[in-house]
């Protein structure tokens, strides 16, 4: 599994001119499920994920996790985080899982982040020609990778 992970003042999902979802302060996280990809990849991320402390205290520091500050979340699943772009220079998409076992994951992700949060997750719509807009705050984008743990 591959996130990208952004700290936005704001974010939202729009389907066919039709706003799906949308959040205020916190994270929007774009997620990529490989074939191989288990529960646990997701329970590890859904963990490093709730407690990472990139929001700033009173200081100006990043010290604060989203839940520290009451934040939102919106996950949208992006296979093309997956791609594998060696070979020429049209990318392949083989690393990405099949939509029978993505899409369980994906909605594994979200239910579980959403449990451990404690509130609804926002999400996108699966395999949807989906408009994401944002404004990233810092800018802090940081990308995880379950084939990287250590």
């Amino acid at each position: 599994m591959r996130i990208v992970i952004q700290r936005v003042r704001n974010a939202s999902v729009t389907i066919d001119c039709k706003q799906k979802s949308a959040i205020g302060q916190g994270l929007l996280i774009l997620l990529g499920v490989t074939e191989e990809d288990t529960k646990e990849d997701a329970d590890w991320l859904v963990k490093k994920v709730i407690g990472l402390r990139i929001f700033n205290d009173e200081q100006g520091m990043m010290n604060r996790s989203v839940e520290d500050v009451d934040g939102e979340i919106m996950v949208v699943s992006q296979f093309t985080l997956l791609a594998s772009y060696k070979k020429g220079n049209r990318p392949s998409w083989i690393r990405a899982a099949k939509h029978e076992i993505a899409i369980p994951m994906y909605e594994y992700f979200c239910n579980k982040m959403s449990e451990t949060l404690g509130k609804e997750v926002a999400t996108g719509e699966f395999g949807a020609d989906m408009k994401v807009a944002l404004l990233n705050d810092g800018p802090v984008t940081i990308i995880m990778d379950t084939k990287n743990k250590e």
